[in-house]
């Protein structure tokens, strides 16, 4: 099983009446692969912000695997 970083977002009218992107939430999933990470961050998306579906709040899903190196990479020298 991997992880992975699901973020919600959404566009909105910014300052000056620019589009900017707003990140409504960031969840680490474990799952077997990215549609089922995106799966279960619907659901656990809607269950924190109380809501019936997901796209209440944002535009959106990025998924995108979670980048942390190996702890045997950290502080070695090549």
């Amino acid at each position: 099983m991997s992880t992975y970083v699901v973020r919600f977002m959404k566009d909105v009218l910014g300052q000056y009446g620019r589009h900017i992107e707003v990140c409504q939430g960031t969840l680490e999933i474990d799952a077997c692969d990215e549609d089922e990470a995106r799966e279960r961050a619907k659901a656990k998306f809607c269950q924190d912000q109380a809501l019936h579906h997901w796209s209440l709040h944002a535009d959106r899903i990025q998924v995108r695997p979670a980048d942390f190196p190996s702890q045997g990479v950290i502080g070695r020298a090549p």
